[in-house]
C-alpha cells in the first residue's frame, strides 16, 4: 500500500465520516434532551434520499402521503392531551397541506436540485416531531428501556412503510455539482465537497444555536436537568419536539447528500444510522465534539477495512465498539448501597 492509496482511503473515510458525524450529533442531541435512543434515525436518511430521488425523476414521492397521515395523527394526539388547538392545526394540518400542494405543483416540472432538496427536507423533517408527539411524548417519564423499545417499534414501522412507498428497487439522484477538484493524485468530486462544506456549516450552526440562542440554551438546560428545566419554566415537551425536528432535518439532509454518490434502498439507512450510533456510543452519548471525532474515525476505519477485507468491513466497524465498552465498564465504579 503506497501513500497515494492511503490518501485516497483517508479521503473516502473523511467524506463518509462527515455523514456519520451528522447522524451521531443528532443521536446525541435527541438522547440528551429526551433520553430516547433514536433508532429510526437511519430511516430518515433513507426517506430523505428516496424522496429527493423521486422528486428528481419528476414523480410524487410516497412519503408525501405519510407526512399527511402523521400530521393528522399528531393533531388528534395533541387534541386528546388538550393542547392549543389553533397551533396544533397550523403545525399538523396546514403545514402538510401546504407542502403537499407545493409538491404536487412543482414535482412534475422538475424544478432543479435546490428546489427538490428543499421540498425533500420539507416533506421528511416534520415527520420526526409528529412521531415524537404521537409515540414518545406520552412516554416522556418512562424508563430508558421502554423508550428504546418504542424507538425499535418506530424503526420497524418506518422500514415497512418505506418498502410500501418506495419499493424494493434502489435509487440514485442528480448530484449538487458535476465538477471535481484535483489535489495532486487525489480527485475530490463536487458532491464530496458539498458534503464536507454543508457538514462543517451545520456543525458551526449547531454550535452557535446551542451557545448563543435562548432556545438552544433551553435545550441544553433540558439535557442537563429535565426536572430543573421544568421548574424554571422551560417547556420540556416542546424541547423534545424541537430536538426531534433537528434530528429529522439532519437525517433527511444526510440522505440527500448521500443519494447522488451511491444507490440507496428503503432499508439502506439502517446500516448508515448504526455507524452514526457507533460513533455516538464511542463518544459516550453526551459529547458533541467527541461524536464528530469518533464519526470521522469510524469513517476512516470503514474505508481501510473495505480495502483490506471488504467482506468483513461492517463487522470490523461494529466490533470497534467492543473495546470502548470494555474500557468504559472498567472505569465505571459501582457504589454499594449504604446500609441504614
Amino acid at each position: 500500500m503506497d501513500s497515494t492509496i492511503v490518501a485516497i482511503l483517508v479521503q473516502d473515510g473523511i467524506v463518509n465520516g462527515a455523514i456519520y458525524a451528522l447522524l451521531a450529533l443528532s443521536l446525541v442531541l435527541v438522547f440528551a434532551v429526551t433520553r430516547v435512543v433514536f433508532v429510526p434515525q437511519g430511516e430518515f436518511v433513507a426517506y430523505g434520499a428516496l424522496t429527493y430521488a423521486a422528486l428528481d425523476s419528476g414523480s410524487t414521492p410516497g412519503s408525501l402521503w405519510l407526512l399527511c397521515a402523521l400530521g393528522a395523527l399528531a393533531f388528534v394526539a395533541g387534541v386528546i392531551r388538550r393542547g392549543p388547538v389553533l397551533r396544533l392545526a397550523v403545525t399538523s394540518l396546514v403545514l402538510p397541506a401546504v407542502v403537499t400542494g407545493l409538491t404536487l405543483w412543482l414535482a412534475p416540472l422538475k424544478p432543479g436540485v435546490a428546489v427538490n432538496a428543499a421540498l425533500a427536507l420539507a416533506i421528511v423533517t416534520p415527520m420526526a416531531p409528529y412521531i415524537y408527539r404521537i409515540g414518545f411524548q406520552p412516554l416522556a417519564e418512562a424508563s430508558v428501556l421502554v423508550l428504546l423499545i418504542a424507538a425499535v417499534a418506530v424503526h420497524l414501522v418506518l422500514a415497512g412503510l418505506g418498502l410500501v412507498f418506495f419499493g424494493p428497487e434502489g435509487s440514485r439522484a442528480t448530484a449538487f455539482a458535476d465538477f471535481s477538484l484535483s489535489l495532486g493524485d487525489l480527485t475530490l468530486p463536487g458532491q464530496a465537497l458539498w458534503i464536507l462544506g454543508l457538514t462543517a456549516a451545520l456543525m458551526a450552526g449547531l454550535y452557535g444555536f446551542f451557545g448563543f440562542t435562548l432556545l438552544g440554551k433551553a435545550l441544553r438546560a433540558t439535557a442537563v436537568n429535565r426536572l430543573g428545566a421544568r421548574l424554571v419554566g422551560i417547556a420540556t415537551a416542546q424541547s423534545g419536539g424541537i430536538a426531534f425536528a433537528l434530528a429529522g432535518a439532519i437525517g433527511a439532509l444526510s440522505g440527500i447528500l448521500v443519494v447522488p454518490l451511491t444507490t440507496v434502498y428503503y432499508d439502506s439507512g439502517f446500516v448508515i444510522g448504526l455507524k452514526g450510533f457507533t460513533a455516538a456510543i464511542i463518544a459516550g452519548m453526551g459529547s458533541y465534539p467527541g461524536a464528530v471525532l469518533a464519526a470521522l474515525a469510524v469513517g476512516v476505519l470503514e474505508s481501510f477495512s473495505s480495502f483490506w477485507a471488504s467482506a468483513f468491513k461492517e463487522v470490523i466497524v461494529f466490533t470497534a465498539i467492543i473495546p470502548v465498552l470494555l474500557w468504559r465498564s472498567l472505569r465505571h465504579v459501582t457504589l454499594e448501597d449504604e446500609e441504614e
